[in-house]
C-alpha cells in the first residue's frame, strides 16, 4: 500500500510539469509571442527631421510593452504606448497614442507571420489599417504603417536600427 501511495505521489507532483511541455521542452501556451522576440530591445532612427525611438521589453511570458517617441530637438512630436499580447491563439498589437482616438487603445490582430516578419491588420480603424514589423538582420528592421487615410491609399515606412 505505502509503495502504492509513493508513486500516486509523485506522478501527481509531475504531472503538471509534464502536461504544460511540449516535446521540446518548451511551453507551448504562448508560442505566438515567441516568435517575436527579436522585436525587443531599443530600436531608433535618426533622420534630419528628428529621432524615432522605439523600446520594447517583457512584462510576462505573454505580453511585451513597447514606448515609441519621434523627438525633434527637444519637443516630443508623437508618443505612443504599445503592447504586443497573445490571448489564446490570437497575437494582438494595442497601441494607445497620445490625442488619438480619445486616448484610447486600439487593437489590430495578427494576420500573418513568418519567423522575420509580423502583420497585424484592423480594417475598421481610421488609419492605419495595417501594422508591419519586418527584420532585416538582427539589428536592423521596417516598421510599415499602411491603409486609406483620406480616401487615398498611404504608406510610411521607419526603417530602425538596434541600440
Amino acid at each position: 500500500m505505502k509503495k502504492s501511495y509513493s508513486i500516486l505521489l509523485i506522478i501527481s507532483l509531475l504531472f503538471p510539469f509534464v502536461s504544460c511541455k511540449n516535446s521540446n521542452g518548451k511551453n507551448k501556451t504562448f508560442d505566438k509571442i515567441e516568435k517575436v522576440n527579436w522585436l525587443l530591445g531599443n530600436w531608433e532612427n535618426k533622420s534630419e527631421e528628428g529621432t524615432l525611438s522605439e523600446i520594447w521589453k517583457k512584462k510576462n511570458d505573454s505580453t511585451f510593452i513597447g514606448e515609441s517617441y519621434f523627438i525633434r530637438e527637444k519637443d516630443t512630436l508623437h508618443s505612443e504606448r504599445i503592447e504586443v499580447q497573445q490571448k489564446g491563439e490570437d497575437l494582438l498589437y494595442i497601441p494607445t497614442v497620445k490625442g488619438q482616438n480619445n486616448d484610447k487603445p486600439v487593437t489590430f490582430k495578427l494576420t500573418t507571420s513568418t519567423d522575420k516578419e509580423f502583420t497585424f491588420e484592423n480594417p475598421a480603424h481610421d488609419y492605419p489599417q495595417k501594422i508591419v514589423y519586418k527584420m532585416v538582420n538582427t539589428n536592423s528592421l521596417v516598421a510599415t504603417i499602411s491603409g486609406k487615410q483620406q480616401g487615398k491609399n498611404s504608406i510610411e515606412s521607419y526603417p530602425m536600427t538596434k541600440e
